[in-house]
């Protein structure tokens, strides 16, 4: 039997206005992922907050640790009792204590939301994924922004939908909030 986590990357105040790197309907995909958050409370299932902080604030102005920035926002604000793990990369699993928590509370499923689709989200996903763990990504709690490539602007939403498209190849389901919450 799968014994599922909750993973909220990264949902901090730079993506949100006039944040470092604002990002393309913060508010809404932050407003979805609580639901799932309030689901998952409910049920008494983890959650682990994943807050991501700058190890070079010189050159990487964003996440400066001890900024109103860096904190997680208020939409998803991390209860007492749920953990919150701190990383330097993209990758949720590189150098933190993520694998071992969720080893420890014998998870098998994780259930994943986020910002940036294009990054955190999904390399945190492909890891998950490598790591043996069943993965389902909520694509409406993630969001994204505007890319460019070789002189070209990839719009946000195409960006978003590319990186969740590839992920359903092999490493996740991806579902909306809703369509899970009902399931």
């Amino acid at each position: 039997m799968s014994k599922k986590a909750l993973i909220v990357i990264d949902i901090q105040n730079d993506y949100f206005e006039n944040g470092a790197i604002e990002l393309v309907n913060p508010i809404e995909a932050s407003l979805k992922a609580r639901k799932v958050i309030d689901s998952f409370r409910e049920k008494n299932l983890p959650i682990v907050h994943i807050q991501h902080l700058s190890a070079d604030p010189v050159n990487v102005p964003i996440f400066i640790p001890g900024t109103f920035g860096s904190e997680i926002h208020e939409n998803v604000k991390p209860l007492e009792s749920e953990k919150v793990i701190q990383k330097y990369y993209p990758n949720s699993f590189k150098e933190t204590d993520l694998l071992d928590f969720l080893k420890a509370n014998e998870v098998t499923e994780l259930i994943v939301t986020g910002m940036m689709t294009h990054m955190c989200v999904d390399s945190t996903t492909r890891a998950a994924k490598d790591l043996g763990f069943e993965c389902t990504v909520i694509g409406d709690a993630c969001v994204s922004r505007d890319l460019e490539i070789n002189g070209k602007t990839v719009k946000a939403e195409d960006a978003h939908n590319a990186f969740l498209s590839a992920l359903t190849f092999f490493y996740a389901k991806v579902k909306n909030a809703d369509e899970f919450l009902s399931a």
